[in-house]
């Protein structure tokens, strides 16, 4: 028999399982407390549960928790660690430590079905959604899960092409009987799924990236297969209509590829698009990736791009390119090899 997995569950999905085994009701806000205070990797370790409690629960369920299959350290101190998921498939986290910051970058599919030109994730085709339990045990199982100030939804997947398992594990990262995390320490990254973003800024007060890397439709399109379904002027006028002068934090992630994007007639055009928006941009480096002619812009253009849009009023970094050496940086990430070495 198929054990199901307890992590990644809510306190109402605990609540109905602790009910269908006429536990009393007090024992799923326990149960919460062993996965998500205490993170045990057994049943056998919730010791303030009965023992016929216990027996109970392990007929059915698992904990659900496994440890990273291998993991690569890159010179400049990034960890990009190797989980299994789904049945013989792989996804990567990466972890990137920067002062006083630890920065954990998880994964919510196998795969990716974006296929944005620029990004070997894509090129790898999608497997499936990743439950939230296996989004949940990124965060609880590298070896810095306790040290951990931030998550971003920016590794492997489309998040809100998953959005039922990315939003439990909000619920559950968020929650005060879960992890009980301020929104203000996560954020979600997409290319701008219209029905998955419309839900997440109605329901969530965490931050939002959307990915945007052109200002010109067409030559969004070119890179960006999403553009065409959801155009990035619809989705910038639709974000108009919400408040991100509080709480909750609007950026825009812009790869910067050499004799693409990178003249003032971008920059121009970008400012417009975004004039009067309560928003961040980021200028991201591009990382190479096989059989793909694109390159990186210099520096000196980055920094006339970012001083451009600073001028405009709009607020804009260039962030730092971190895991390069080890394939960790963004849109790097890719399985196909360690699945190939596994079936071999």
């Amino acid at each position: 028999m198929t054990q199901d997995t307890l992590l990644g569950k809510t306190l109402n999905e605990l609540t109905d399982i602790v009910k269908l085994l006429g536990l009393p009701g007090f024992t799923s806000k326990q149960i919460c407390d062993w996965l998500y205070q205490k993170r045990v990797t057994s049943i056998d370790e919730m010791t303030n549960l009965s023992l016929k409690a216990r027996n109970q629960l392990k007929e059915k369920y698992i904990v659900g928790r496994s440890t990273p299959v291998s993991a690569q350290k890159s010179q400049d101190g990034t960890i990009k660690y190797l989980f299994g998921a789904n049945e013989n498939q792989f996804i990567e986290s990466v972890y990137i430590p920067d002062k006083e910051r630890a920065t954990l970058c998880v994964s919510s599919q196998v795969g990716c079905k974006m296929n944005c030109l620029f990004c070997m994730t894509g090129k790898q085709g999608f497997s499936g959604n990743l439950t939230s339990g296996e989004i949940i045990n990124q965060i609880e199982s590298i070896p810095e899960s306790e040290s951990l100030t931030n998550l971003v939804f920016m590794g492997m997947g489309e998040p809100l092409d998953n959005t039922e398992n990315v939003f439990k594990a909000l619920e559950i990262l968020t929650a005060t009987w879960g992890f009980a995390w301020s929104p203000k320490r996560i954020t979600v990254s997409s290319s701008g799924l219209k029905k998955g973003l419309l839900r997440f800024l109605e329901e969530s007060q965490c931050h939002v990236a959307i990915s945007l890397h052109s200002p010109f439709p067409d030559e969004r399109l070119s890179i960006m297969p999403a553009e065409k379904a959801f155009p990035i002027k619809e989705l910038v006028e639709m974000l108009r209509q919400y408040d991100f002068s509080k709480q909750r934090r609007l950026s825009f992630e812009y790869i910067m590829f050499k004799d693409f994007n990178d003249s003032p007639r971008h920059a121009n055009a970008l400012a417009q698009l975004l004039k009067g928006l309560d928003c961040r941009i980021n200028l991201i480096r591009f990382h190479a990736i096989p059989g793909i002619n694109l390159n990186s812009s210099d520096e000196k253009r980055m920094f006339e791009f970012r001083d451009f849009l600073t001028k405009s009023g709009l607020h804009t970094t260039i962030r730092a390119s971190r895991g390069e050496d080890i394939f960790a940086a963004c849109g790097m990430l890719s399985t196909e090899e360690s699945k190939k070495k596994a079936d071999e």
